[in-house]
């Protein structure tokens, strides 16, 4: 994930901005120092996801990324796909994101292949698809409206198709909560943050960032019609799952 354009995060090193999180201009310029900093093994998460987006790819079908962000999957898969023809469509509801999206993605020579939308995922129809990526994504949806979209997306899969859910997750056990937490906020401090600085985006995450259990995640896949349902990466708070429909 090269062609870099991106500032440190210091965000929450100014008081001011101790309030709600949201995708905007000052957000995006940082995405990717942010990220990186706050996602562990986020670079071997978006090479693997790239290659199994190759590796299940049927011609003649779609390719999408729900909360595309600043297009680093995208990057990822132009390199796994090489000379290989396909189609992607990446959609992020930030205007902010989706600019920077369109500067990276479009230079490193993905018009051919990927068309970038702004909207909200909840109010797009998907066409047949063969892969589905959703990275950090669904945990910023309303609760209530979660299972729609995964029943959106099972019907938009053709059989044998693939939905990767990657998603900041919590554990029902409250000693195993407070492990995952301690883990991640030295994760957190190893990577140069301040102890005020994780408090303060933690304050500001909250009731915007609603993590779920992957129990929870697991039965909600099922109720939608998944059945083969593998966690492929798991790091404390962190899960990837990879979901087949059934062919």
């Amino acid at each position: 994930m090269e062609n870099n354009i991106f500032l440190k995060d210091d965000i929450f090193l100014k008081e001011e901005n101790s309030k709600p999180f949201e995708f905007n201009e000052t957000v995006a310029s940082v995405f990717d120092d942010m990220i990186m900093r706050s996602v562990p093994f986020y670079r071997e998460l978006i090479r693997q996801q790239a290659r199994l987006a190759a590796k299940y790819y049927k011609e003649g079908t779609k390719i999408y990324d729900l909360g595309c962000s600043t297009g680093n999957f995208e990057l990822a898969l132009i390199e796994e796909m090489r000379s290989r023809d396909f189609s992607l469509i990446a959609i992020d509801s930030s205007t902010a994101m989706m600019e920077l999206f369109s500067k990276r993605v479009f230079a490193y020579g993905g018009d051919k292949n990927i068309i970038g939308i702004t909207s909200d995922i909840m109010e797009r129809d998907f066409e047949p698809s063969s892969v589905i990526i959703s990275n950090l994504t669904v945990q910023f949806i309303n609760p209530e409206k979660r299972k729609t979209l995964i029943e959106k997306i099972y019907k938009s899969l053709i059989p044998g198709g693939i939905f990767i859910l990657t998603e900041k997750t919590i554990n029902k056990d409250e000693d195993l909560l407070q492990l995952q937490q301690e883990f991640y906020y030295k994760l957190k401090e190893e990577n140069g943050y301040s102890k005020i600085e994780i408090a303060r985006k933690r304050e500001a995450l909250e009731n915007v960032l609603i993590p779920e259990t992957i129990e929870e995640h697991i039965s909600r896949l099922n109720q939608c019609g998944f059945n083969a349902i593998e966690i492929w990466f798991k790091w404390f708070h962190f899960a990837s799952i990879i979901c087949r429909k059934d062919p």
